[in-house]
């Protein structure tokens, strides 16, 4: 009996997405491809080598889904809107590809504080500060290679949400950084937990960001919990889903008690909520 090769083809192509790893345990997060978001760039289908793929100098996630590799890419929230392109490599042939990003507005908000050292900063907490941004730019372009990253998160305490991501923020009148993250109103000593498995990267006290806690999930994903009033873990520790790092609090410079969340991808600070899958029903 004559089999039609396309139907071959296809069996490959079935056999070997269910026996490779996909890279996106709860499925992908969802496509934004604005500044500050996630795109989502269709690689061809799947084959029994991964490929590799990198946005400029940084490596970013390709995962398995549907019978086809997508790399899921970061967008920072300064990323120019027009034509962007990926370096593949698949078994050591090279090739581009390429895709759009659309503009996006964010919205302003406006934050007075009382205390105003936290806005005009001394010498040395300047000097502080400067080292620390040092340091999470490099913890932030952090790469480990895993077979099993998680990209389904789990909202990682409960509360109201009082500033969403990429707001355009000014402190007692003066422009500031946009929003790289959002919060979550948790009365302090509310638990927080690890929205997806992975490996402490870092546990720290910052000017800024306060008590903190960075979690690696591997290829090049990182979550990024601020404002703790304890931290219940150690730089390497591996954590699971759901698992407790640390008790919400208002260290740092925090106007209230509350949980700030940042994901990193590929080294951009993108909107946490597109990797919940229904963050509504959570909240």
């Amino acid at each position: 009996m004559h089999i039609p090769r396309i139907f071959v083809l296809f069996c490959v192509q079935l056999v070997l997405a269910l026996a490779l790893p996909s890279l996106a345990g709860a499925g992908l997060p969802r496509a934004a491809s604005v500044p500050g978001g996630v795109a989502l760039v269709y690689l061809g289908p799947v084959s029994a080598r991964l490929p590799r793929a990198w946005l400029g100098e940084q490596q970013v996630l390709v995962a398995a889904e549907g019978g086809q590799w997508v790399a899921v890419v970061g967008l920072a929230l300064d990323t120019h809107p027009g034509a962007h392109e990926l370096r593949v490599d698949e078994a050591g042939v090279t090739r581009s590809v390429r895709f759009s990003v659309k503009p996006k507005d964010y919205p302003e908000q406006r934050i007075t504080l009382k205390d105003n050292s936290k806005v005009q900063l001394s010498t040395s907490d300047l000097e502080r500060v400067e080292g620390e941004i040092a340091t999470i730019q490099r913890l932030k372009r952090h790469w480990r290679e895993a077979d099993d990253t998680d990209t389904g998160f789990l909202l990682p305490t409960t509360g109201r949400l009082t500033g969403r991501f990429g707001l355009r923020r000014f402190f007692n009148g003066e422009a500031r950084a946009p929003h790289a993250g959002f919060d979550i109103a948790a009365a302090r000593g509310t638990p927080v937990r690890a929205n997806a498995h992975g490996i402490v990267l870092a546990a720290d006290d910052y000017f800024f960001n306060g008590r903190s806690v960075f979690v690696d999930h591997g290829n090049g994903l990182i979550s990024l919990y601020c404002h703790l009033e304890r931290i219940d873990v150690q730089p390497g520790e591996p954590v699971s889903k759901g698992q407790r790092i640390g008790l919400s609090g208002m260290s740092g410079r925090a106007t209230g008690p509350h949980l700030h969340w940042s994901v990193v991808l590929n080294g951009a600070m993108v909107d946490p909520e597109l990797f919940v899958a229904a963050p509504g029903k959570s909240r």
